[in-house]
């Protein structure tokens, strides 16, 4: 296993990595993650494959920043609000994709979920490169984890494995949707359904 820690060193290792086309596997604010540069179709392909998950499910994807988010995807007035209060942090949110490019190489043509993490190694990894694919570092329909020897070992074929030690989570995040201007929650997870519907 290459294994690189969370520090300068080990964040610019990851950085060429994914600018060649690597996988990479790293710690997120919830569970370990699995990604690779969002607009390199080759690699996007082999993250499917390593996960074995369906085509039909499209991969969320982190940014360091609402700004560089909105880049790619288009938020309205209730996004802008829900994000200014919960991000960075445990909140995924479906909104309709903009990126010509991006709807190419991931196979998406309408919405993608996206997400600004809280952790700081990858966000550290984010400033460098702005966005990445990012899913939990799993086979497809089994547990997510916050181990890092335990995640090494239950997935093969990434190329660089960012360990941040042991993930300190209360859960995935939770996955909204907004239709008709309303919050629609589509994964319950650390943040309760209460505290957005006090938004909305």
């Amino acid at each position: 296993m290459n294994k690189v820690s969370c520090d300068d060193d080990g964040i610019k290792t990851a950085l060429q990595s994914l600018r060649n086309g690597g996988i990479v596997v790293f710690p997120t604010d919830t569970v370990y993650g699995i990604g690779c540069d969002p607009y390199n179709k080759d690699s996007v392909d082999k993250v499917y494959k390593i996960k074995k998950r369906d085509r039909a499910k499209g991969f969320p994807i982190l940014g360091y920043s609402k700004e560089d988010l909105e880049k790619i995807v288009e938020f309205d007035k209730l996004a802008n609000k829900i994000v200014k209060r919960f991000w960075p942090g445990q909140l995924t949110i479906i909104l309709p994709l903009i990126d010509e490019e991006l709807k190419k190489s991931l196979g998406i043509n309408d919405k993608i979920a996206v997400r600004v993490p809280g952790n700081k190694c990858i966000s550290s990894l984010l400033k460098e490169c702005k966005l990445i694919v990012g899913t939990s570092a799993n086979i497809s329909t089994t547990s997510s984890f916050v181990e890092p020897k335990e995640c090494g070992n239950s997935i093969s074929g990434y190329d660089l494995f960012l360990d941040g030690g042991l993930i300190n989570s209360s859960g995935e995040s939770t996955i909204i949707e907004i239709k008709n201007n309303k919050i629609k929650i589509l994964r319950q997870g650390v943040i309760s359904e209460e505290k957005l519907i006090s938004l909305d």
